[in-house]
């Protein structure tokens, strides 16, 4: 399959063939028809295998059709949350050049820096909103941030949020979203605490499995000590 043929509207594929994008990933090829048609996802993918994109594509698309001939100041209509501060700038990256033909407007929030900037742009209007929890949750508290007109969420990463002890922020999170909305969740593995969390968000998933780039050789014997 080739890109042109996922039925993407015209100044997205511009920029993805600007940015020397020719075929899809697997998770790309699965997921994009899906999430264009609305359904939830649950992506066990790790990093590297283009999974920002299979999600980013579908929430950029569908809202440039829900922007199109509305005068409204711009709300949060996207909540993409992700475990570090890095990987929060790389998805916020992704957005701007995958959306770099559309006028759709994407904030990147986390901690360790001051509010400021982050509180100025959230007054301006925003339609994406890519953060980390513990951030995310300060601006909710001092409501800087409202996640009443959320559509699309993405949970990404979420093993590794369970790691780092940030479920419990993940949990208050969801209880600001609408319950009509399209949920996506990815990760890397499936613990019992992730696969709670993900049956009750996820409403009729598509479930994708993709083996991971670096998969470990089969013949190779491996000890720990």
């Amino acid at each position: 399959m080739k890109i042109d043929e996922l039925n993407l509207i015209d100044p997205i594929q511009k920029a993805l063939k600007a940015e020397g994008y020719t075929k899809p990933t697997p998770i790309q090829e699965m997921a994009i028809p899906r999430l264009l048609e609305g359904y939830d996802l649950l992506g066990c993918a790790q990093t590297g295998t283009g999974k920002t994109a299979a999600f980013a594509i579908p929430i950029l698309q569908r809202l440039s059709y829900e922007q199109r001939g509305t005068q409204e100041k711009r709300q949060i209509k996207a909540l993409i949350v992700a475990p570090t501060r890095e990987l929060a700038i790389q998805i916020g990256e992704s957005f701007r050049v995958y959306g770099a033909n559309l006028t759709l407007k994407t904030l990147v929030i986390f901690g360790g820096v001051s509010q400021h900037a982050q509180t100025e742009a959230l007054a301006q209007g925003i339609d994406i909103l890519v953060a980390t929890p513990g951030r995310l949750l300060d601006l909710i508290k001092q409501r800087f941030i409202s996640l009443k007109l959320v559509k699309y969420f993405v949970l990404d990463e979420a093993d590794m949020m369970l790691d780092m002890g940030m479920i419990t922020d993940v949990k208050k999170i969801i209880t600001y979203l609408p319950k009509e909305r399209q949920t996506m969740c990815f990760s890397a593995t499936m613990p019992d605490e992730i696969a709670k969390i993900t049956n009750a968000i996820l409403k009729n998933p598509v479930k994708i499995q993709i083996t991971p780039v670096a998969s470990t050789v089969d013949i190779i014997k491996q000890e720990v000590y």
